[in-house]
């Protein structure tokens, strides 16, 4: 058994998010689709995040097992060939078998895209959130950084839709960066943040806070008093999808042949 990993961009716009659905167009849905033509093999593909329908990705990344003899080029180049033009396969390596797109993942990072002109560009209204309004952004900032370090997210997380599964998940996550700058343009506000693993909306939810701060709707020290409360309905609001791109995923280098 041989063991491949995809390094994987697209644009999130026309797709039900990553993970397969019935019936719906998926990131993975399309990507295995095709492998499985290529190999004649039941292979699944496992990514390092499920990102939700509307949002990008420049470097999420996938790894699926096969006996095919293809080598790792030509899977690239028949993936590419096959694909939906919003799909792209920008990297393709044949690795060991103890490495795996989620496992074995040691970081993520995210960017989320808040434009400030009055008019947005049409070549770039699905990647940005369009905000031309008044903000503080000097306390967005200063917001931005209470961020960092390991806390109990769950006043920035969606529920999972399950009760149960609710309980017995944990909301405790480390962020090893996070920042809000203009854009080197200067038409953009650019939140990145960077962590070990990230809970559904967190990123959405942690945007949407900062917004809040910069229109006087939350203060600044109220990042550390919604980590007490551990309730999501006191933070800000989920702000849509298509601001967000996974950026890059990093993963521990002992899996390389």
């Amino acid at each position: 058994m041989r063991h491949f990993k995809l390094t994987i961009a697209y644009d999130g716009t026309d797709f039900h998010g990553w993970q397969i659905q019935p019936g719906k167009p998926t990131i993975q849905g399309e990507i295995v689709s095709v492998l499985r033509r290529l190999t004649q093999e039941d292979v699944m593909l496992h990514g390092a995040g499920r990102t939700d329908a509307g949002v990008h990705a420049l470097g999420q990344v996938g790894s699926f097992r096969t006996r095919s003899g293809l080598s790792a080029l030509e899977f690239q180049r028949a993936l590419n060939a096959l694909l939906p033009p919003a799909i792209r396969i920008v990297g393709a390596e044949e690795v060991g078998p103890d490495f795996h797109a989620r496992w074995s993942a040691t970081g993520k990072t995210y960017r989320y895209r808040l434009y400030r002109g009055k008019v947005v560009p049409p070549f770039i209204w699905r990647y940005v959130l369009h905000y031309p309004f008044p903000l503080d952004e000097e306390k967005m900032s200063e917001a931005a950084r209470r961020f960092v370090g390991a806390h109990d997210f769950a006043a920035f997380a969606a529920s999972s839709g399950s009760e149960e599964d609710d309980r017995e998940r944990t909301t405790e996550r480390e962020i090893f960066s996070a920042t809000i700058e203009r854009s080197e343009t200067r038409d953009e506000l650019v939140f990145s943040v960077q962590g070990r693993s990230f809970l559904r909306y967190m990123v959405r939810k942690m945007t949407g806070t900062l917004l809040d701060i910069g229109r006087g709707r939350l203060a600044v020290d109220d990042i550390d008093r919604l980590y007490e409360l551990k309730d999501r309905s006191k933070s800000g609001p989920t702000v849509p999808p298509q601001g967000l791109v996974m950026v890059e995923v990093k993963h521990k280098e002992a899996w390389r042949l």
